[in-house]
């Protein structure tokens, strides 16, 4: 590959559970301090699962601009939004900077549900004795609702708030694929750059499956119970794991080409060799075989240029439910052998769509400290996830080089691999 066409990062911007911004994101992961906690945005009481990895330090209008957009910017596109803007200012790039038609966006994102309190009045208006009056509904839904509540819960408008407010006039995209739209969104962003159609890219993931609407559609049985101390729930590939823990979050990337940070005099954080993906059948919700795993793996480390000993760690879905992370497991540990594994999850929770930018990130900071983060509550090794997981602390020594996965129940995966400069 030709220097133009290598892609770079130059920027990261976090929004997590343990912490926004890249330093104090770093600084929660590195000490194992966990972002799961009991779930105060609303009432939780009713909820069989009440704990989560949630945002409290978050106030949407110190990021948002113009102070309007609030009107039509759901929690996750101003956690996407916000994102953009500290992954900016991480890399260096003031506005008027870069050239607005080589200058994209692509965000990863998920359904957006609905705020019930838009809703509300709408829904009370139509109830009739005891009975739903569809026709008043109908009715109620024009007169109550604002008219461009629509706005709020389109998965493209990360991208675009962030594309108006960058004025980044190039390739503009949304990847919506569940868990893995954010490493799904950073590759397409890539692809753009390696084309020769931008010479900068914003690209990243968002998401909230806290929401109360999301938490009743998705229900709880893949939820770890465990009340007793629920920063100890999510225990991904431990023995003792119960199921997953929900979360918040968003990641964005700048990335560049190689000549045009070079111009420009920009710090690299790590280079993008590869991001590649598969898919395998899970109709009938059958179990997963982890193929589609083992392919994206074996391709993305081909297309890197590279093998099995090259790789320092591989940074893991690690949803911690029992299947998925045995499918998982089995995967990386035949496609890689007994590479260090560290799972963010642990720490955060599972944050959706904004899951895997934010899990990336986490390997990407630790390029400059030399260090591969520790995986939380990993006490007992399980016989049926043969991988060596980092736990206790986090691992030094290791080769500058990361292979970060996510999957999906409904069978996509992804694989992309990350080098230090």
């Amino acid at each position: 590959m030709s220097s133009r066409r290598e892609v770079v990062v130059t920027g990261v911007g976090v929004v997590s559970p343990i912490g926004i911004g890249s330093d104090d994101f770093w600084t929660s992961l590195l000490a194992g301090r966990s972002g799961i906690r009991p779930i105060t945005r609303f009432d939780s009481s009713s909820l069989p699962v009440a704990f989560g990895g949630e945002i409290t330090d978050f106030d949407p209008k110190l990021w948002v601009r113009p102070r309007k957009s609030l009107k039509v910017m759901s929690r996750e596109i101003q956690f996407g939004f916000a994102a953009a803007d500290l992954a900016m200012g991480d890399a260096g790039i003031t506005a008027g900077a870069l050239a607005p038609e080589r200058f994209g966006v692509v965000v990863g994102g998920d359904m957006i549900y609905a705020d019930l309190e838009d809703l509300e009045r709408t829904y009370r208006r139509a109830l009739a004795g005891g009975g739903f009056d569809f026709s008043v509904w109908s009715e109620a839904i024009h007169e109550d609702l604002h008219p461009l509540w629509l706005l709020k819960h389109l998965p493209n408008m990360t991208a675009s708030h962030i594309a108006i407010a960058h004025d980044a006039r190039g390739p503009n995209n949304t990847i919506v694929l569940g868990d893995v739209s954010g490493l799904l969104a950073i590759g397409e962003a890539a692809s753009v750059i390696r084309r020769g159609w931008a010479d900068v890219m914003l690209a990243g993931g968002t998401g909230c499956r806290l929401h109360p609407m999301a938490l009743v559609a998705r229900g709880d049985a893949l939820l770890s119970r465990r009340r007793d101390d629920c920063t100890r729930a999510s225990r991904p590939f431990d023995l003792e794991r119960d199921g997953l823990v929900n979360g918040e979050g968003a990641g964005m990337f700048v990335l560049e080409s190689r000549d045009h940070a070079c111009r420009r005099g920009a710090r690299i954080r790590g280079r993008l060799l590869s991001v590649a993906s598969r898919c395998e059948s899970a109709a009938g919700c059958g179990e997963l075989s982890g193929s589609a795993l083992r392919l994206a793996i074996r391709t993305a480390i081909e297309r890197a240029g590279i093998g099995p000993g090259d790789i320092g760690h591989v940074n893991a879905h690690g949803a911690s439910t029992r299947d998925m992370d045995r499918v998982e497991a089995t995967a990386i540990a035949a496609e890689l052998g007994a590479v260090p594994v560290t799972a963010p999850k642990s720490v955060f929770g599972h944050l959706g769509a904004g899951g895997g930018a934010v899990e990336l990130a986490a390997s990407i900071l630790g390029f400059d400290a030399g260090l591969v983060p520790a995986t939380l509550n990993y006490e007992s090794p399980d016989p049926d996830c043969p991988v060596a997981v980092v736990h206790g602390g986090p691992l030094a020594d290791r080769p500058g080089t990361v292979v970060a996965v996510n999957l999906c129940s409904t069978g996509q995966a992804a694989a992309a691999v990350i080098a230090a400069e």
